[in-house]
């Protein structure tokens, strides 16, 4: 007896060894794969959130848009169609949180800079001081890569309403003054059908971090 168990022990290893292979292969397949939110204005702080939008759960999407980036061109949506992409809010005489958005947005720039699917997105929300030439000697300073990351200035009450209304990025609607517009420090991650897909505390490291592990998962929901 001892003897046929021995003849065979090679072959029931190997058996066992492939059983559990078919196993984990199955467990993959049939595993429903991770998905991130699809957030409407009702998730945000309502402080967040324009009046006419505080009751919208589903179809929100982010408006239309036409504004001037740090080389003077005009940028559309339609530079973004089919792209994920990160925004965020910001003015270049910051002192205080923007530069630490905009070195952590450098960081992102870092990690997607020949990902063709992702981009980056920075709006002025002081568009007044803002030039063109203002966002361009900023963009030299930070390293920006003009491919992948528009910093863009524009109409203020563009601006302002798609902060407001499209990224729930702001607290007031402004008032008209130069520094009327109290911006968050949220990085937004908006997905190919132009839909919020998290936010993230862009001063906060370990933000940063989901943020990019948020980008893989929503990456990978595209890939069939």
């Amino acid at each position: 007896m001892r003897s046929f168990f021995a003849k065979y022990k090679f072959f029931g290893l190997v058996l066992l060894g492939l059983s559990i292979v078919i196993m984990y292969l199955f467990y993959n397949a049939l595993k429903p794969k991770k998905l991130l939110p699809i957030l409407q204005p009702v998730n945000f702080n309502p402080e967040l959130v324009d009046s006419t939008l505080l009751h919208v759960k589903k179809y929100h999407t982010i408006a239309d848009f036409s504004l001037i980036n740090q080389n003077g061109k005009t940028i559309t949506n339609a530079d973004y169609q089919d792209k994920i992409y990160i925004a965020d809010f910001f003015f270049t005489t910051c002192p205080t949180i923007c530069p630490i958005m905009t070195d952590n947005m450098g960081l992102i720039q870092k990690e997607i800079i020949n990902d063709d699917d992702v981009m980056l997105l920075s709006h002025s929300v002081t568009p007044q001081i803002d030039s063109v030439a203002q966002l361009k000697k900023y963009a030299l300073e930070k390293g920006v890569v003009d491919s992948k990351w528009n910093l863009v200035t524009g109409d203020k009450k563009e601006i302002y309403d798609l902060a407001r209304k499209s990224y729930m990025a702001v607290k007031t609607d402004g008032d008209g003054g130069p520094y009327d517009m109290i911006h968050t420090e949220n990085f937004i991650l908006v997905d190919k059908q132009r839909r919020i897909r998290g936010t993230y505390d862009g001063t906060n490291p370990e933000e940063i971090k989901k943020l990019l592990e948020d980008l893989k998962i929503l990456k990978a929901s595209y890939i069939k």
